[in-house]
Order: C-alpha cells, then structure tokens, then sequence
C-alpha cells in the first residue's frame, strides 16, 4: 500500500469532469430559433465542449465563454476568452459587455444556455454604471484579503455588477437554463459566481454592512453606488418571486458532495473504510487542522469515533486572513514573502500539530487545480514531514506564522501540481490514519 498514491488517486476521482455530466442536463428539444451559450468560470470552457460535442450541427448555436487565464481550449461554435481571476480585469470587463449586447438581441423563440461555475464572479466583470474596473479591482482585492466568506463577497459583487445577482437573466426575454457547478458551501445558486441567472435574496444595506464590518477602504463612487441603492434611488437585484424568472431554470449539475462521495467509493474499493465529515466545512484554514488533529488524536488512542485505518474526507472552503502589512497586490502574496493558499495552511498546521505521530498522511487540493496564487492545487503531509523540515533547516512554525505554507511543502518537494483541471467543485481533503 502506497499512501501517497491512495492521497492523488483519491483526488483525481474526486474530480468532476464536466464532459461526463453536462450531456445529460441538456435540453431535450431544441428552441425554434437559436441557442446563445454564455458561461463563466474555471469549468466553463469544458461544460462549453461538451454541448459543442452532443449539440445537432444543423441547430444554431454560438456564444461566449470566460474563463480564467490559462484555462482555454479550442472551441469550433463558442468563442473562448481568457480573463482575470480572481481580480477583474479589462478583458472580462469587454466580454462581460458583449455577453449583455448578445442577450439583449434573445427573443422569446430563442434560448440562453449559461453555463456557471466557481470563479465567475470575478470574470463577469462588467461594472454598474459610475463604477469604474479600477474601484470593482480595488474592492475585490481588500475583500479577498480581510478573510471574508465567499458570501459576503459576492454580495459586495452583485450591486456593482451589470449581469450578476440576476440582472443577466432579468436582461433577456428568451428562456434560460443555467446549468451550474457549485464551488461553494450550500450549493445555492445565487453564491455560485454571484447567480448571474438567479433570485439575489440581499440588499444594498446588507452589501454596505460588509464593507463596514470589514473595514474596507472602498473608492467614493462604490460608496455612493450602494449608498444610492440604501436610499432607493437605484433598483435592487431582482428577488426571489420576480417574474423575470417565470422562465429560468438554475440546475445544480455538480457538487462538492458528489466529489467526496466518488473518493469515498475509490478508498472502498481499496479495502479502507472511510468518513465523510461534509462539504461545508469554513473557517480559518490554521484553526481547522487544529481541529482535524484533535479528531486524528482521538481515533490513534481510543478508536474512536472510528479505529484505524480510516480516511477522513472533508470539503468546503476554508479561508486565510491575511492583515494589509501581508498582502502587496492583486495575488495576494504577503510583503513579507507569504505564498500559500487554504489547503497548504490547512496541511502546514495539521502537520505541527502531528509533529512526528506514525502512520498519518493527508492532502488537500482545491479541484480547479490552484491553491491560492501559486501554481499548485495543494500539496501532501506525512508523518515525518516535520523531521525533514528540520533537517533542511526549514522552520515550521516561523513560516505558519507568516502564512508561507507554500514555501514549506516546496522545500519538501510534496506540492501537489496538476495545471488547469477546468472543473471547481470546491476544496478536497483526506486525512489517511493508517
């Protein structure tokens, strides 16, 4: 038995392919005029190929996809268009303006497919007007900073964007059907890039509350744009109950419980009993090692909840704050040399709080296949990940503390690199207690 290969092989069935599941959720009769695919996000490029791949060549289709940059593919009817994520840029800005001018021209004859997936939030950037890319850039990168939930960023989004909180669906007159890959906690479709096609059920009061809670220095014109709305002197996003969504359908093609479940059945069939703890785990990623730790103590000295051998499977997303005098830009890298996303802070603090204990192995890999800023998904920590640290010279402690958690497991060389896997449903972890 080779524990690092049960840890990737888990990971690679954890993924979602968009190829496999997007057929099926496709509509059974075609609209008698044409079909005009808009999407956003990590897997929206492959959802994209597999209509292009099940679509009739005689019936119309065309459209725009976004995704992120360096997670392209050729596509013969779609036109691709790479952007930035997960700071806006001008790029998603212009796509995100002709995906509206497409929509607009739909008539009640015609369909919008939209494809959806984690990471179009910041893709489908088109300000509100009097917002500029600068101010939704700035906003984005202190929210992003200040460790606040996925939520609450996305509530600041929707009142400075023009398509998302279901403005995109409000826009058309055609039916739609979005069909969705949830990377977020609850699988709600107005969380999933912000709901483009879905009910926003918060206020502009709600969205400013945020900023206060945070502290966030927005620029003058979002402070007025929400504070206009709090006035109501600007519309809100459309509700729950709007009959701009008599004729929309949001379908939750893919979750992150489905992942944990296909690594579930792998280590079955590999004669290991697993656990799955849920896929809504949140918190600072620091604190949830301590937490996973304390569980992993528990089953070495009392077998229970569960005796050995166990893998413990877990999804969510998990967060790192990082304070301003840390953070230098829209990467998010620390001044002070921070790299490292969720999973490898989740991974470094689980490996102290071991500090040496047999027979432990974990990974953690978010599934789109980057972890933070870096290059990597995520990474493995064994047993003796501590002891090799030390004999390199490398501190443990010093770099957690400076959230350099990257740096550490490059040093091991244990990152975890796959490139663009062009799915995303949220974060992966298994704990092997062997």
């Amino acid at each position: 038995m080779n524990p690092r290969k049960l840890l990737l092989d888990s990971f690679h069935a954890a993924a979602v392919d968009p190829l496999r599941i997007v057929a099926q959720h496709l509509p059974p009769r075609l609209p008698k005029g044409r079909t005009l695919l808009v999407g956003a996000g990590k897997a929206a490029v492959a959802m994209a190929l597999a209509v292009e791949n099940h679509w009739q060549e005689s019936a119309l289709l065309n459209g725009i996809v976004l995704t992120r940059y360096g997670h392209g593919l050729p596509l013969k009817r779609i036109t691709v268009v790479e952007a930035g994520h997960p700071v806006p840029d001008a790029s998603g800005e212009q796509a995100t303006r002709d995906i509206l001018r497409e929509v607009e021209k739909l008539g009640a004859d015609d369909l919008l497919l939209c494809l959806v997936s984690g990471g179009g939030s910041s893709l489908l950037s088109l300000p509100v007007p009097g917002v500029a890319i600068d101010d939704l850039q700035h906003v984005t990168q202190e929210l992003l900073r200040c460790g606040a939930a996925i939520q609450e960023i996305n509530t600041v989004r929707k009142y400075l964007s023009a398509v998302l909180g279901g403005r995109l669906a409000a826009s058309c007159r055609a039916p739609v059907l979005a069909l969705i890959i949830s990377d977020v906690t609850g699988d709600d479709p107005t969380h999933i890039a912000s709901g483009p096609c879905a009910p926003d059920p918060t206020t502009y009061t709600e969205a400013l509350d945020i900023l206060k809670k945070y502290r966030i220095d927005a620029p003058a014109a979002v402070l007025e744009t929400l504070q206009a709305g709090v006035q109501g002197k600007l519309n809100e996003t459309p509700k729950p109950g709007d009959s701009v969504f008599y004729n929309v359908e949001n379908r939750v093609i893919a979750t992150s419980h489905h992942a944990l479940l296909a690594a579930a059945e792998y280590f079955r069939s590999q004669g290991i009993p697993t656990a799955v703890l849920g896929d809504s785990i949140t918190g600072e990623a620091r604190e949830v090692g301590k937490v996973f730790a304390a569980l992993v103590r528990e089953i070495r000295q009392y077998g229970q909840p569960w005796k050995s051998p166990v893998a413990l499977i877990s999804g969510g997303e998990t967060t790192v704050t990082l304070c301003k005098t840390e953070s230098n830009g829209d990467d998010g890298r620390g001044e002070q040399g921070s790299r490292g996303g969720r999973n490898t802070e989740f991974l470094l603090s689980l490996a102290i709080e071991f500090d040496g204990a047999p027979d432990i192995y974990a990974l953690a890999c978010d599934t789109d296949g980057i972890d933070g800023s870096e290059n990597n998904a995520g990474a493995i920590a064994t047993s003796d990940s501590l002891r090799r640290a030390r004999q390199m010279g490398v501190n443990a402690e010093s770099l957690l503390a400076s959230h350099n958690s990257y740096t550490f497991f490059e040093q091991l060389d244990d990152l975890v690199i796959t490139g663009p896997t062009r799915t995303n449903v949220n974060d992966y972890r298994v704990i092997l207690v062997l």
